[in-house]
């Protein structure tokens, strides 16, 4: 019965290339055709192919061998978080120029109590004042001899015949009846200051329902 030939152990019958010739060929072989391999990656532009140095301050420490640092790390040492890029630093070239913002607003309505109160203190630091100059100022007056001689010469001119027939100008404008007299006008005052004003917010409110009240615009510089 005659024997079918050996098969040597060289021979191969498989299709796939061998994985060295893959390897050292540049390209893989699939059904004859050939692909080409990837083109290798390009370094960083800029970089040279190389990685940027790391330059520390002196006297600043140095992380320990094997820490991994990152790229953006700025001329004094410290490496910038999470990769993020400098910003630049502001030019001097707008300092000093603000922006000015203004706003337009209306004044509708004035509170008569809050009016009555501000205009009471105001009319009693104006009578106030009223009581202190009015005294300031007969105070000169008798220090400079101003009512000595008024006094004098008022009763040359209307003496008569019996003795003590002039007048006395002091019966009229002595310390006492001069601050009593301006004592009653600072109360005046304070009255008829803290009606009016109280009065002027009613009419205004009246007149603002019909208008809609004063416009102000303010400003306001950054």
């Amino acid at each position: 019965m005659p024997q079918p030939p050996a098969e040597h152990p060289s021979a191969s019958t498989s299709l796939m290339p061998p994985v060295g010739a893959a390897g050292q060929g540049g390209g893989a072989t699939y059904g004859g055709q050939s692909t080409p391999p990837p083109p290798p990656s390009a370094p960083a532009p800029g970089t040279g192919g190389f990685s940027q140095p790391t330059t520390y301050a002196k006297g600043q420490p140095t992380p320990a061998r094997g820490t991994r640092v990152s790229g953006n790390t700025p001329p004094g040492g410290t490496p910038v978080a999470g990769g993020a890029a400098r910003r630049p630093a502001p030019s001097s070239g707008g300092v000093g120029l603000g922006r000015t913002r203004k706003a337009r607003l209306r004044v509708t309505k004035a509170d008569p109590w809050s009016v009555m109160k501000v205009s009471f203190l105001l009319s009693v630091a104006v009578g106030i004042i009223i009581i202190v100059a009015a005294a300031v100022l007969w105070m000169t007056l008798d220090s400079l001899g101003v009512f000595d001689s008024l006094s004098k010469t008022l009763l040359e001119v209307t003496a008569g015949e019996a003795p003590n027939s002039g007048v006395n100008l002091m019966d009229y404008v002595g310390f006492g009846k001069v601050m009593t007299f301006t004592s009653l006008i600072a109360v005046v005052d304070i009255v008829l200051l803290t009606a009016l004003s109280t009065l002027s917010a009613f009419i205004y409110n009246a007149a603002a329902g019909f208008t809609g009240g004063i416009e102000l615009t303010l400003a306001e510089e950054d």
